[in-house]
């Protein structure tokens, strides 16, 4: 008969070990769940999607659960090493590997690529998102209302362009989108759908966004994918001397933070309005929009750094008297100072620990481009 407390403390040494001591799909940190069937640790999160896969992964608890003997001794002749040096052997350089915070259909079909559909255990399997070219239907919420439409979209690597068409393909397509200053990023809660993706663009050096998704996990997926798969064929075009761990980065990118400040206007006695924010800490940009759904920008402010004159505070500026929300952030430009009004202390907190983040970093010679485009625009 198996001995449960000498089995128990077996699974808790194994996953003490620095190869076993992170989800071996996301790697969050101290998973307590194995995969008995696939030999590996993961986390609470990464566990659920495996219970949905039972033909290939079966779930324990290694704190709570009854593990027999050989179960134990199968984890031990495995762990996290082996299994990612085997399912995760062909992983293109540009596949986004979800981290612990990321959402649940990156999670999920992440780990489905790897284990149900075996997509990087050879070096030459067919993945479609590296063809080059990647067509197919999109759900897109039209600019001037909230309806969310069938389109057709096509991302072509010739060149560099994601094209959508309305109903009638006749007549060309409604936007040609050069991939120059893409970017997507997964927003389920914004845009109210599980699988919602926000594509980001430039136009005349105005930021716009197309808010897409698809019922299907894996083509969605496969969209995000494809998207980092051309912008990384494009940056190792634009960069030639660049090594994949400097381009990585820039490929796509999650938004540092987001959410609605008020803001007032260049002599701050203008009425506070209400306008959604999206720290862009890659570009150094600090966007604003009227709502989080909005296609278009309404402004941009450059953050630089603390060496050329940019900084950011907390305080309760004057004239505010009246306003509905309190808890201020000034921010210091060189041309000007910003005032913007948080609704609770938290959000000042967080969005003056997110602007300090990117005044810290030293600016890029391609920033200078970008603080000199927005000054042009003022």
């Amino acid at each position: 008969m198996a001995n449960r407390e000498k089995n128990k403390k077996t699974l808790l040494e194994l996953v003490k070990l620095p190869e076993n001591s992170c989800c071996a799909d996301c790697g969050a940190a101290d998973p307590d769940w194995a995969s008995y069937t696939l030999g590996i640790f993961v986390c609470l999160n990464c566990s659920g999607t495996h219970r949905n896969l039972p033909a290939i992964s079966r779930i324990k608890s290694i704190r709570l659960d009854f593990w027999d003997d050989e179960l134990v001794q199968f984890m031990k002749s495995n762990g996290n090493r082996p299994a990612k040096n085997f399912y995760e052997k062909c992983v293109p350089v540009f596949y986004y590997q979800p981290q612990p915070k990321d959402c649940e259909v990156l999670r999920e079909q992440w780990i489905r690529a790897k284990y149900e559909r075996m997509e990087f255990t050879e070096k030459n399997a067919v993945r479609p998102y590296t063809a080059g070219v990647y067509e197919g239907m999109l759900w897109k919420k039209g600019k001037d209302n909230g309806q969310f439409l069938e389109r057709k979209f096509v991302l072509s690597v010739c060149d560099f362009t994601l094209k959508y068409y309305k109903e009638d393909e006749s007549k060309g397509p409604k936007a040609i989108i050069s991939v120059k200053d893409l970017n997507a990023t997964f927003q389920p809660e914004k845009i109210g759908h599980v699988h919602g993706l926000q594509i980001t663009y430039c136009v005349d050096d105005h930021t716009r966004n197309l808010f897409v998704y698809h019922k299907n996990g894996q083509e969605i997926v496969n969209w995000f994918n494809a998207i980092r798969a051309i912008r990384l064929v494009y940056l190792k075009t634009a960069f030639p001397t660049a090594s994949d761990r400097e381009l990585i980065p820039w490929i796509t990118r999650n938004y540092l933070k987001e959410g609605y400040m008020e803001k007032t206007g260049p002599l701050q006695r203008e009425p506070f309005k209400k306008r959604w924010f999206i720290l862009d800490s890659l570009d150094r940009k600090l966007l604003y929009f009227k709502t989080q759904l909005d296609a278009i920008e309404l402004g941009v402010v450059f953050i630089g750094s603390e060496n050329h004159g940019y900084s950011v505070r907390e305080c309760v500026p004057k004239g505010t008297r009246g306003n509905k929300w309190k808890c201020g952030v000034i921010v210091e430009t060189p041309d000007r100072q910003f005032v913007f009004m948080c609704e609770q202390e938290r959000d000042q907190r967080e969005w003056v620990e997110a602007l300090k983040t990117v005044i810290s970093k030293p600016m890029m010679p391609q920033d200078y481009t970008t603080e000199a485009n927005i000054r042009r625009r003022r």
